[in-house]
């Protein structure tokens, strides 16, 4: 592909899987409410369950917060409070590899369990599937983008993402894409970003869908009154109401 096209490509493919995240999240929500959700599978199997998703979930979060800082403060902020480039490379390094490694191996427990286990396996999309060949695509990129950042290749000026991945991340939130900055990036980070990008167009179809979810009004929700039995019938006795649910 020539710089011409990578540049174009850059300015406008990630704004095709943005419009298709949004609409087809938007699609879903109206549409499909009661298909949101992880569709549980706890109750087929349970052991591996609990070894597998806080690995993968745990080592996911801490995942984006690292592309989140990675990608969105500048080079020159952490400069300026004292963090040099090579405080920060290896940091991120190390954190991000432990962090990658655990979310592999709860990624690849995931999927041994829901292939060896029928139920869970016949309760399994086929978007479902062709997202978690996606996801699983995406972590190993990822890691191989760490463990090429380890080597004397990966620790090269021209190697250093916070001056081309990132300014191009921030720049597709502006509606300014720099996508002559993309395209100045090495292949490790094509590949890792393409194949994110792939996974951001299939989320609102899957069970991936559920990230957007958080049980915000259950912070604010009255509590609930368990009461007996004999207690409720000893108040009717009594003729005295029962007391009003809430804060």
């Amino acid at each position: 592909m020539s710089v011409f096209k990578q540049e174009i490509f850059w300015d406008v493919v990630p704004y095709v899987s943005l419009a298709i995240l949004i609409v087809g999240l938007t699609w879903r929500y109206r549409y499909d409410k009661f298909g949101w959700t992880t569709r549980s599978s706890e109750l087929y199997e349970s052991k591996l369950l609990s070894v597998a998703s806080p690995m993968f979930h745990y080592g996911i979060l801490v995942v984006i917060v690292g592309h989140v800082i990675g990608l969105v403060i500048p080079q020159s902020w952490t400069a300026a409070i004292g963090i040099d480039e090579h405080l920060y490379h290896w940091s991120a390094l190390i954190l991000g590899g432990i962090a990658g490694l655990a979310t592999l191996v709860g990624i690849g427990l995931l999927i041994y369990r829901r292939r060896t286990i029928g139920p869970v396996f016949i309760a399994t999309t086929k978007n479902d599937k062709l997202m978690y060949v996606a996801l699983l695509a995406a972590i190993i990129a990822g890691l191989a983008t760490t463990v090429i950042g380890m080597t004397p290749a990966g620790q090269a000026p021209e190697a250093n993402y916070r001056d081309t991945v990132a300014p191009w991340f921030r720049s597709i939130w502006i509606l300014q894409p720099d996508g002559v900055a993309m395209a100045a990036a090495p292949l490790q980070f094509h590949i890792h970003v393409i194949i994110a990008l792939v996974l951001f167009a299939l989320l609102p179809f899957t069970r991936l869908v559920h990230m957007f979810s958080a049980p915000i009004g259950y912070l604010f929700r009255p509590y609930v009154v368990y009461r007996s039995r004999s207690e409720a019938g000893r108040d009717q006795l009594l003729g005295s109401s029962p007391s009003r649910r809430g804060w």
